[in-house]
């Protein structure tokens, strides 16, 4: 997913903000669903982070277009882990790992029905 990097995202020298990043990855994550006709809400809940690894490499600036990758990293019953990389052109400037877990509406862990798990198995870095 490509993203323009706007004056809003910047500091008053044009670097992205650190937290800007991860907003970067979240809305590629929701993109994925979106561009498969899906929802990240689900009918029976919805997935939210639970931990996440974070390397800053490089900084974006002002009026970059950066491409964020999503591939994934491990499926397992309640759960996910993603890997997701930022780049300006071939240049990696970030990549975090982040754990997700799908609860239901009442807060509780539960499985990932089949449906979504065999759509989260499809998951791949972007060219």
């Amino acid at each position: 997913m490509q993203i323009r990097v706007y004056y809003e995202d910047t500091d008053v020298g044009g670097v992205v903000y650190h937290s800007n990043y991860l907003n970067f990855c979240e809305r590629a994550r929701s993109q994925i669903f979106f561009d498969a006709g899906r929802s990240p809400i689900l009918e029976g809940g919805h997935f939210v982070a639970k931990h996440i690894e974070a390397d800053y490499s490089k900084s974006a600036k002002f009026a970059d277009v950066l491409k964020v990758k999503t591939r994934l990293f491990q499926l397992k019953n309640a759960s996910f882990t993603l890997v997701q990389q930022i780049f300006r052109e071939k240049e990696k400037l970030f990549e975090m790992k982040i754990l997700l877990v799908y609860l239901d509406f009442e807060g509780n862990m539960t499985k990932i029905p089949n449906a979504e798990r065999e759509f989260l198995s499809t998951i791949n870095y972007e060219d």
